[in-house]
C-alpha cells in the first residue's frame, strides 16, 4: 500500500473545499464549517477530499505566505488569506516565526512558541480570531465561542478575539490544573467579551462541557455557538503549514523526515498526518504522551480506554479522551461515518474504543507512541541541557525523549517545541537550576488583577453562566 495514498480516501477536490461530519451530516463550505464548530450530529468536520501539495509554489516562501497557500485549498479562494496570515504573524518574536534549531546530528527542535501567549497555540488561533471577524463582517453577525483548555489554548484563544466586537468569548479551565503562568494569561486580561470560569474537575471535564453545550440545541442556536478547540477544522488547517515549512527547510519533498508532537488531544500530530496525507514525505509520527497517557497505550497494544486524569508536570497533555482520534478513525475506517459513530458511541458508553484490528495495524505502521512520567520529563530536561545547552519546556522534553525511542538514522527527527520554558518556571528551576524569565511584554504578568469565576462540574450552572454573559455581550 502506497502510505501517502490509503485505499478508500477520496481524490483531490476541484473547486472550493466543501465538509462532511466523521458522523455522516453535511457540513456545507469552510464559512459555515468555521462558524459551526462541532457538528450537529455530535461528529467533527473533516474535508470531502484531501488536496495535494503544490511544492513548487511554495519553496522560497516566508511562512505567511506559505501558510495561506497551504490553507487556501481548505478555505477557497475568496478569503484573503495573504493579509490575514500576515497579519497574523507579524507581531511573533522570531523572524523566521518558526524556527528549526539543531540539536544534534539529525535532530532538530522547530519552536512554535514565538507567539503572543508562547505557545504553538497562537499559530492557528492568532488566524482564526481574524478569519472568525472576517466571516462575521461580511455576513453582519455575532457569534459567542466556548471553549475548554488544559493550559494554552485559553490564553491564545482570549488573546485572539478579545476586543473583537462580534465575538463573546467563554474560556473554561480546569481549576488548580494548569500553570500559574497559563492561568494568569487567561484571567488578566481585561476585556468585556471575555469570560474565564475555572471548573471543578479535569479537563476531559472542562470539553464534556463544551460539547454538552453544544448538544444542545437550543442554547446552542440561541447563542450561535462556536468553537475554538481543535473540534473546529480550521484549527487543524491552520497548524498543517508549519509541518510543511519545517519538512522544506530540510530538503522536502526531495527528503523525508520524521516528527515527534507532544500531544493530549491529537490535535497536533493530527495536523503532521494531515501534511502527510497532502503528500508531505513524512516517515514516522511520534506521538509523545505524559502519564496521561491513552495515545500510548492504543498504539502499543489497541487499548483506547479511558482513565482518570492525573496532574502532571505537562499541564496541556493532561487530557483522558483525545477528541481528535476521531478524525483518524473516521480514515482508518475508510470514511465509514457509521462506522464511526458506532464506535464512539460504544466508547463514550462503556469508556473503551473497540477499534478494528486491521484498522488499528494501520495506525501503528505509522504512527510511534511513548509515554514518560514525571521524574523521567525533569531528566530529559537535565540531559537535554547539559548535552546541548537547550532549555526545553516539560511538553517538548516529553517529545524530544520519545523522539530518542524511535530516531532513524536515515531521516531528520523533527520534535515540536510547544510552549516557552518560562510558562513553566518551577518545572524548569528544578530540573536544571536556572528559572526562565517571562519575555519583556509580559513581564508584569504576576502583578496584573486576575478575573475569573470559579464553578462546579455542573452544565445547568456554567450555562447560566454563559448565557448571563452573551446576553451581556451580544444584547
Amino acid at each position: 500500500m502506497d502510505e501517502l495514498t490509503a485505499p478508500g480516501l477520496l481524490p483531490a477536490a476541484a473547486g472550493a473545499a466543501r465538509y462532511r461530519s466523521t458522523r455522516g451530516a453535511a457540513g456545507g463550505d469552510f464559512a459555515s464549517v468555521l462558524l459551526g464548530g462541532l457538528a450537529p450530529d455530535g461528529g467533527l468536520y473533516v474535508p470531502e477530499a484531501w488536496p495535494k501539495l503544490e511544492f513548487p509554489a511554495l519553496a522560497g516562501l516566508r511562512y505567511a505566505p506559505l501558510a495561506a497557500r497551504v490553507i487556501e485549498p481548505f478555505a477557497g479562494e475568496d478569503l484573503p488569506l495573504a493579509r490575514l496570515c500576515a497579519d497574523s504573524y507579524a507581531g511573533f518574536a522570531h523572524p523566521a516565526t518558526v524556527p528549526l534549531v539543531q540539536l544534534d546530528t539529525g535532530l532538530f527542535v522547530l519552536e512554535l512558541f514565538h507567539g503572543p501567549t508562547l505557545a504553538f497555540k497562537d499559530l492557528a488561533l492568532g488566524l482564526l480570531g481574524r478569519l472568525f471577524d472576517h466571516v462575521l463582517a461580511e455576513r453582519g453577525e455575532r457569534i459567542t465561542i466556548v471553549g475548554a483548555t488544559s493550559g494554552d489554548t485559553g490564553s491564545a484563544a482570549i488573546e485572539a478575539c478579545r476586543g473583537r466586537e462580534r465575538i463573546a468569548i467563554a474560556i473554561l479551565h480546569p481549576r488548580g490544573r494548569v500553570s500559574e503562568v497559563q492561568r494568569r494569561q487567561m484571567t488578566t486580561v481585561r476585556a468585556p467579551n471575555v469570560l474565564n470560569l475555572a471548573v471543578e474537575g479535569d479537563f476531559d471535564d472542562c470539553q464534556a462541557l463544551v460539547k454538552a453545550m453544544f448538544a444542545d440545541a437550543a442554547f446552542r442556536e440561541r447563542l450561535r455557538l462556536s468553537a475554538v478547540n481543535s473540534i473546529n477544522w480550521a484549527r487543524i488547517a491552520a497548524q498543517i503549514p508549519y509541518y510543511v515549512a519545517a519538512a522544506m527547510a530540510l530538503g522536502a519533498p526531495g527528503r523525508a523526515v520524521d516528527f515527534a508532537v507532544p500531544t493530549g488531544n491529537f490535535g497536533n500530530v493530527l495536523a503532521a498526518w494531515a501534511a502527510r496525507r497532502m503528500g508531505l514525505p513524512v516517515g514516522r509520527l511520534v506521538v509523545a504522551s505524559n502519564r496521561n497517557d491513552i495515545l500510548a497505550r492504543f498504539l502499543a497494544a489497541n487499548d483506547m480506554s479511558r482513565r482518570p486524569v492525573e496532574p502532571s508536570l505537562s499541564p496541556s497533555m493532561d487530557i483522558g479522551v483525545s477528541s481528535n482520534f476521531e478524525r483518524l478513525l473516521f480514515e482508518l475506517l475508510r470514511r465509514d461515518a457509521e462506522a464511526t459513530a458506532r464506535v464512539m458511541a460504544d466508547f463514550a458508553h462503556g469508556g473503551r474504543m473497540a477499534v478494528p484490528q486491521p484498522a488499528w495495524m494501520e495506525a501503528a505502521s505509522l504512527f510511534h507512541g511513548h509515554r514518560i512520567d514525571d521524574a523521567e520529563t525533569i531528566e530529559e530536561m537535565r540531559r537535554v541541557h547539559r548535552a546541548s545547552g537547550y532549555v526545553a519546556d516539560p511538553h517538548t522534553a516529553v517529545a524530544l525523549a520519545a523522539a530518542r525511542t524511535a530516531a532513524s538514522p536515515s531521516r531528520p527527527m523533527i520534535v515540536a517545541a510547544t510552549a516557552h520554558p518560562a510558562k513553566f518556571p518551577d518545572a524548569v528551576e528544578r530540573a536544571i537550576g536556572i528559572r526562565p524569565a517571562l519575555p519583556p511584554a509580559l513581564a508584569d504578568l504576576y502583578d496584573r488583577p486576575e478575573d475569573y469565576r470559579a464553578v462546579p462540574n455542573d452544565l445547568a450552572e456554567v450555562q447560566r453562566a454563559v448565557l448571563a454573559f452573551a446576553s451581556r455581550n451580544n444584547g
